[in-house]
């Protein structure tokens, strides 16, 4: 991660933002280590007593509409508005029903200003409207999301990436 913002990182496991309610956005190519970062900022403050949870996007949203159907969805929003850091991976991986995606703005307006929310992507904020499929939406979740929030902009290579590139290699040249 050679382009990483050391110091923000380091500001970031000092968790003040949590304190302060703040949100994190880890924004770049898939194989990056966003997913890796967050998990370590999530061990963190699981460790220093922060409430803390971890979802894909995607599960989350099918437990919520799940939650809908059987009629629990407001004791799911009140759980997860409880949360003090709420991690978000792979958004804009895979596009959202109109349910899923109003299900989804719900819990972050619900938390907006009463917890923080940390979020993997991999999708520029310019084409968060493919994945929400509202842009008036979409400009109120960024809105929100944004306000108070710390980006880390993940424009380095793909980590797995380079690592199957340097293996040929090294196949390469056990063959000569």
């Amino acid at each position: 991660m050679p382009d990483l913002d050391l110091r923000l990182f380091r500001e970031l496991t000092r968790e003040d933002y949590i304190k302060e309610r703040r949100n994190a956005i880890f924004l770049g190519k898939t194989g990056t280590g966003k997913t890796h970062m967050a998990i370590a900022l999530g061990i963190e403050a699981c460790k220093n007593n922060f409430r803390t949870r971890f979802a894909t996007c995607y599960a989350l949203v099918n437990e919520l509409i799940e939650a809908r159907k059987e009629k629990m969805l407001q004791r799911l929003l009140q759980k997860y508005v409880r949360y003090d850091l709420l991690i978000l991976d792979e958004l804009g991986y895979v596009p959202f029903s109109k349910e899923g995606a109003e299900l989804l703005f719900q819990i972050i307006s619900e938390r907006h200003e009463r917890g923080s929310v940390m979020i993997t992507t991999n999708v520029g904020f310019a084409d968060w409207t493919q994945t929400f499929c509202d842009p008036v939406m979409t400009s109120a979740l960024l809105d929100r999301l944004t306000h108070k929030v710390h980006i880390i902009n993940c424009t380095w290579e793909s980590y797995r990436l380079k690592q199957t590139l340097m293996e040929k290699r090294k196949h390469r040249e056990k063959e000569k």
